[in-house]
């Protein structure tokens, strides 16, 4: 049993949440860009010889503190869709952070992307693999 809304009866909350969740990830990722860029030239560029690492654990921080003060990241609030538990419930620190998990190790190992995009693409609610793993979904907001 979920408190999420059915998408059977109630499609709007989950039109178009593929769609937006790309135009989110692009959001997100130019954020990141940045933060990494200004990090850089605060430590004297030395950043730069560190980019990877530095994307990966900036990136990891963002999205864990924005997705745990609001259930979603910028980009996912621009994009306007936010992430809920099965019961409906906004995400808290703990399930941030393993969403966040979920997500890193789905981009560490490109089937687990594929297998998630296509799940997006394909379910009903639009999960992805770490999505379906935790039991959540993203939601339109303003429906």
């Amino acid at each position: 049993m979920t408190a999420l809304p059915d998408p059977d009866y109630q499609p709007q909350f989950y039109q178009a949440v593929a769609s937006k969740r790309l135009l989110a990830w692009v959001i997100d990722s130019v954020i990141i860009a940045i933060l990494c860029f200004g990090v850089s030239i605060m430590t004297v560029f030395i950043g730069f010889f560190f980019w990877p690492l530095l994307f990966l654990v900036l990136g990891f921080a963002y999205r864990v503190v924005t997705i745990a003060n609001g259930s979603a990241t910028w980009g996912m609030s621009f994009a306007g869709i936010e992430l809920r538990t099965l019961s409906g419930q906004k995400f808290d620190m703990r399930l941030a952070v393993l969403h966040t998990a979920g997500y890193s190790i789905s981009l560490a190992i490109p089937v687990l992307q594929i297998i998630s995009i296509v799940m997006m693409l394909t379910s009903s609610r639009g999960q992805g693999l770490t999505d379906a793993f935790l039991g959540t979904a993203a939601l339109n907001r303003r429906v």
